[in-house]
């Protein structure tokens, strides 16, 4: 156990994860009293932010008592104890060094207050705001990130599936001529399958693409199937389609830089089997660019969120160009968006659901947090499916990175399990253009 620290917890902590106070062990928490100002801005609303928000005050008044803002309360068995700062000096430092009294500055005075009075303790300001992080530096505050959910290891979303070379020819053409797949035991490689590994074997004479199938514990071969007019352009699309079409694998995360197809290829898929599920669903999360909150969007709800799923009805309309016009494919897709079979909204207007027998694709899924991803997932029902789909490297939301966003965070605690698969798709296929852009600008 090392030395008793206290840390200070900026209000972005929070609206990550109203448990967060459980997590800091033995060491003691404060809060500064603007923090609870800022989250009663945050209480009403149907976003993430605004329940996390709810949650955690309705948790921090189950401990309230009077010397929560003297003495501070206890936090329970081997953890510290919460403080809520009130009527601090404002730091003569911070006023110096800011001219505007705002509620970041605010939270600096009250760490530079903590520390004064612990002189013999360390004092860590706790935020998930890079500006202050640097603000704080600036005057000597030690301060960190919140790192309780984050990933170590991120360097899986940047290459493809594995090839394993010098594999007996023999072996590779029994994968060919037996549907079900072989033994994974009779390849001759040093490596320990996860459930739904996709590969390339490669002998001197032949190749396959193949998976490794943790509910019969073979190695199959994928085929280059193809799915409402949308054909796999490249391996990595074949194995999209390979884990997208099984519905045994019940979670699946596709990962790529824009252009690689990760939301066509799912809602293609979704559409293949449409007739297993009573519904297909696409949904993204709303995250305001250019300072435009929805509030200053015309129209009604559906009115004001419709900007935000164009990209979603864009793959619609790609495959309904895939397919012919008159067609039986075409027909069908009419009908499922005429009955509600199909449905594109704002995964905002999801909250609260229980998803049965549902196809159900989340787009842009690297501006969810953990505690979000979490939440959509376990609305899951009997029968249902679900496919979250994004770039780690196209993060919009201020307050998450590569390695604390809920689709990272997902696939690193998911992996190994037989229910899950993730594919990393790294060639673009939108144009030439769009790939030359991708990795060079």
């Amino acid at each position: 156990m090392g030395t008793k620290k206290n840390f200070v917890l900026d209000t972005n902590v929070i609206l990550h994860d109203y448990k967060c106070i459980e997590n800091f062990q033995e060491n003691d928490i404060y809060l500064p009293i603007v923090v609870l100002e800022e989250l009663d801005r945050f209480k009403k609303g149907s976003e993430q932010i605004n329940y996390n928000a709810r949650e955690f005050v309705r948790e921090l008044d189950t401990i309230t008592t009077n010397d929560l803002f003297t003495k501070g309360a206890s936090l329970g068995p081997n953890l510290g104890m919460l403080h809520v700062v009130t009527g601090e000096p404002y730091q003569k430092e911070v006023a110096n060094a800011f001219s505007e009294k705002n509620a970041d500055h605010r939270i600096l005075s009250c760490t530079l207050y903590v520390a004064q009075q612990h002189p013999d303790m360390q004092t860590i300001l706790v935020t998930k705001d890079i500006n202050l992080r640097m603000k704080a530096r600036s005057l000597g505050i030690k301060v960190e990130d919140y790192i309780t959910d984050k990933v170590t290891n991120v360097d899986i979303f940047e290459r493809s599936q594995e090839t394993y070379e010098g594999i007996d020819p023999e072996l590779i053409d029994q994968i060919y001529a037996n549907p079900a797949g072989i033994d994974a035991d009779k390849l001759d490689i040093s490596v320990k399958f996860s459930p739904n590994d996709c590969f390339i074997l490669k002998s001197e004479r032949n190749s396959v693409l193949a998976r490794f199938n943790p509910f019969s514990h073979k190695i199959k071969r994928v085929d280059k199937s193809t799915n409402y007019g949308i054909q796999p352009r490249n391996a990595e699309q074949s194995f999209a389609f390979e884990v997208l079409n099984d519905p045994e694998i019940k979670l699946v995360a596709l990962t790529g830089k824009a252009g690689t197809g990760k939301t066509l290829l799912a809602l293609a898929s979704a559409l293949k089997q449409a007739d297993l599920y009573k519904q297909v669903l696409l949904a993204r999360p709303i995250v305001a660019l250019a300072n435009k909150d929805l509030g200053f969007l015309p129209g009604d709800e559906k009115q004001k969120v419709a900007p935000y799923m164009q990209p979603l009805f864009d793959n619609l309309n790609v495959i309904k160009g895939q397919i012919p016009v008159n067609g039986a494919e075409a027909r069908k897709l009419e009908e499922m968006q005429k009955s509600n079979q199909l449905v594109i909204e704002a995964l905002a207007f999801i909250r609260g659901r229980s998803l049965s027998e549902t196809y159900f694709i989340v787009d842009e899924a690297q501006n969810l947090t953990p505690h979000e991803i979490k939440t959509i997932i376990t609305r899951a029902g009997e029968g249902t499916k679900m496919v979250f789909t994004g770039d780690i490297q196209q993060i919009d939301s201020p307050y998450l990175d590569a390695q604390s966003n809920g689709l990272a965070y997902m696939v690193d605690k998911m992996k190994g399990q037989d229910l899950f698969a993730h594919i990393n798709l790294v060639k673009g296929e939108r144009s030439q253009l769009s790939e030359l852009a991708s990795n060079l600008l």
